[in-house]
């Protein structure tokens, strides 16, 4: 069941257009790129770092194309300042140069970029690296949702993303008790604006804020039912529901299986283990 749930998500996240941002102070490669990807996502140009980090906090973006070496702002400066920044900072950087010495590669990868493409480059090379970030990005997001023990870590794409996550999950799990928890009250814990937060955890996980406080409920909840100590009904009330029918609803339909299904699950698996 978790298998085809995980299918589900993923080809949910698959389905839509996803938008890249392409930067280069050379309007044949803006041209010639942005035609070759218009296809299958929403293209985004930008002639230099500066008039992409407008677009970035204006549109939600999957990824950043960039060339290294553009006025006003580099590609490498570009790629720092994303991987740097809370709001961008789990967007994944291809960059392209003409440098195809080792120190320019080094330099790339230790600002953060996720993969570096050479001038003069295939389009279908360009392509696939594109589509397999996006793919891998959109399997973790879904392997995420869909599996009970998988932590919010697990969707991490910088330091800058641990932390966050991390403090994220904290915010949350100190407040599951109270069933209003909510974006605001959220925004407010962490010290971040409200469409700050919303756009990010959006962008991170694929989830509104509420739909990820009501999966880290369920992910608690598993947690505690894997302990084997406390009623599903306590564990429901712990985890913020008020009602133990729909607290197994809502488990089922996010786990593809019952509370009770899960215990007798994992306790299966202590068997095997044990034999």
């Amino acid at each position: 069941m978790e298998k085809a749930l995980n299918t589900d998500l993923i080809q949910h996240v698959e389905d839509v257009k996803p938008f890249i941002l392409l930067v280069d102070d050379n309007e044949d490669i803006l041209d010639f790129v942005s035609d070759d990807l218009s296809e299958k996502y929403h293209v985004l140009t930008a002639k230099n770092g500066v008039e992409a980090l407008v677009i970035l906090h204006q549109e939600i973006v999957q990824l950043v194309i960039s060339d290294i070496m553009m006025p006003e702002m580099d590609g490498f400066e570009l790629c720092e300042k994303i991987k740097s920044t809370l709001e961008f900072s789990h967007i994944p950087v291809i960059l392209l140069t003409a440098k195809n010495t080792m120190q320019s590669k080094i330099e790339g990868l230790e600002l953060g970029a996720d993969a570096y493409v050479e001038k003069p480059f295939s389009p279908e090379f360009l392509q696939v690296q594109v589509s397999s970030l996006i793919k891998n990005r959109n399997k973790i997001k879904a392997y995420f949702s869909s599996t009970p023990l998988i932590h919010i870590k697990s969707m991490a794409y910088s330091k800058a993303d641990e932390l966050f996550l991390g403090k994220l999950q904290e915010t949350i799990h100190k407040n599951l008790d109270n069933p209003n928890l909510d974006v605001e009250h959220l925004a407010e814990n962490m010290n971040i604006s409200r469409p700050t937060l919303y756009r990010k955890i959006k962008a991170i996980s694929d989830l509104s804020p509420n739909e990820l406080i009501n999966l880290a409920r369920l992910k608690r909840a598993a947690e505690l039912l894997n302990e084997g100590v406390l009623k599903i009904y306590e564990i429901s009330e712990l985890v913020g529901y008020s009602s133990q029918t729909h607290f197994g609803r809502n488990f089922s339909k996010q786990f593809g299986m019952s509370p009770t299904e899960y215990i007798n699950s994992k306790q299966a698996e202590r068997n095997i283990n044990q034999l």
